[in-house]
C-alpha cells in the first residue's frame, strides 16, 4: 500500500500553513482563531519544535546542521521561499482543517529575495542566514555570506594533462532547477502514543534516515520511533529527506490521536527538493581520438 493511500484507526487530517512570500521576517503568528475552531483538536508552530544548537554534526563532506532542518522543517524567526511551512492544523476533516489555517493570522516584514545562484552569490545579495560564514576556505571569511561552503576536489596533474590536449574547451553553463515529479505526493501518518512511541508511515526512499531525523529534530530516543516501509509512488532522490513526519507528530501527540498528512502538488512543487539550478564554469582538454586529458 502506498503511504499517500494509507491511514490508521481514528486518524485525523493535518495540513500546513505555508508562507505566500519568498523572503521576510515572521513578526508574530496568531493561532488563537484556528485553535477554537469546532472540530480542531490541534495547532502547531516552530515554537512547538525543539530548537537545536548551530554545530555541524558529521563527516565533513557530509555534515548536517540541525539548526537548519529545523527551520526548514517549520519557519522560526524567517520564512526562506515561498510555501515554507508556518504552521500546521489537525482537525477532524480536511474542511476544517483547511477553514483553521484560513484562520492563522501572520505578520511579516517581507525582505528582498534572490532566485538566481549567481546574484545570491554577490557581496550585495539579501542573506538568507545573516550568521552563516562560508565553510572550506582559508583564511576563514570574516562577513555573512549565502555561500553555505566550498568543496575543492584534485586529482592528477592539470598542467600536464592541458598539455597533452589536442582541443581544449571552455564554457560558462547555467542550469534551472527542475524537480523530479513523482506520481504520489509527499504523505505520511503517525501516531504518538502517551508513552512516548511512535509509528510513522511514510512516502520516503529512506525509512532509517526518516527515523533518525524525527527522532533527533523532537529530542527522542531513536528506540521510541518506528518508521514502516510502504509502498512508494515515485521518489528519484527526492524523497530521502523529511518535510511532514515531525510536524505529523507533533500534531498527534498534542491531539491524542493519529495524524495523517498528504502534500497537494502544488506543495510538493514549492515546498520539496527539486534539483537547485546551478552555475558553472567548465574546461575540458582531449585528444584527437577522443580521450579526456583534463578537466
Amino acid at each position: 500500500m502506498y503511504a499517500a493511500d494509507y491511514t490508521m484507526p481514528g486518524a485525523i487530517i493535518g495540513k500546513i500553513l505555508r508562507s505566500p512570500h519568498a523572503h521576510a521576517r515572521i513578526r508574530s503568528i496568531d493561532t488563537s482563531r484556528a485553535a477554537k475552531l469546532p472540530g480542531v483538536k490541534a495547532v502547531v508552530t516552530a515554537k512547538d519544535l525543539p530548537d537545536h544548537k548551530f554545530e555541524y554534526v558529521g563527516p565533513e563532506r557530509v555534515a548536517v546542521n540541525f539548526w537548519h532542518v529545523t527551520r526548514n522543517i517549520m519557519a522560526r524567526e524567517k520564512v526562506l521561499y515561498e510555501g515554507h511551512a508556518v504552521a500546521g492544523v489537525a482537525a477532524v476533516d480536511a474542511a476544517t482543517a483547511d477553514e483553521a489555517l484560513s484562520l492563522i493570522e501572520v505578520e511579516y516584514e517581507v525582505l528582498p529575495h534572490a532566485i538566481d545562484v549567481d546574484e545570491a552569490m554577490k557581496e550585495d545579495a539579501p542573506l538568507l542566514f545573516e550568521d552563516m560564514i562560508t565553510r572550506g576556505v582559508e583564511p576563514a571569511p570574516t562577513k555573512p555570506s549565502n555561500i553555505s561552503k566550498r568543496l575543492e576536489f584534485k586529482l592528477g596533474d592539470l598542467d600536464a594533462g592541458w598539455a597533452q590536449a589536442d582541443v581544449i574547451v571552455e564554457d560558462e553553463f547555467k542550469t534551472a532547477a527542475v524537480h523530479q515529479g513523482y506520481i504520489e505526493p509527499h504523505a505520511c501518518c503517525v501516531r504518538v502514543d502517551p508513552d512516548g512511541q511512535t509509528e510513522i508511515w511514510s512516502s520516503s526512499q529512506g525509512h532509517f534516515v526518516v527515523r533518525a531525523l524525527t527522532a533527533k529534530l523532537l529530542n527522542k530516543p531513536v528506540g521510541d520511533v518506528r518508521c514502516a516501509p510502504a509502498e512508494i509512488g515515485g521518489g528519484f532522490g527526492g524523497k530521502t529527506v523529511i518535510y511532514l513526519e515531525p510536524v505529523a507528530a507533533l500534531l498527534s501527540q498534542k491531539s491524542g490521536r493519529p495524524v495523517k498528512m498528504t502534500m497537494t502538488r502544488e506543495e510538493v512543487f514549492k515546498a520539496t527538493g527539486p534539483t537547485s539550478g546551478g552555475s558553472m564554469w567548465v574546461k575540458m582538454g582531449a585528444t584527437k581520438d577522443g580521450k579526456i586529458t583534463a578537466a
